[in-house]
């Protein structure tokens, strides 16, 4: 796939989630990059992606099924950047 023009992190699918989402994002060039899911207070839930990446369109899933109901901020770091986005986990 084509490298991105840019890092990105596009909205979680589904949103609002249930057993689990897709969490997609871009990166412009290869590199490090940690993908992490906050709980509302903080606290790291989840690290689905820590390490050298290539560049292009990435998707990682995330189990909802150890998570409360609630709001969830998902956290992209890469390539100098933090980006954030907010998901929402129902019942």
């Amino acid at each position: 796939e084509a490298a991105a023009a840019e890092v990105a992190l596009l909205t979680p699918v589904p949103n609002p989630f249930g057993a689990s989402a897709r969490l997609r994002f871009d990166l412009a060039t290869a590199g490090p990059a940690t993908l992490r899911v906050y709980d509302v207070l903080g606290r790291e839930v989840a690290r689905p992606v820590d390490g050298e990446l290539a560049a292009g369109r990435h998707t990682v899933a995330i189990d909802g099924t150890g998570l409360a109901a609630g709001v969830y901020v998902v956290r992209l770091d890469a390539d100098g950047r933090t980006l954030t986005q907010r998901m929402t986990r129902v019942r």
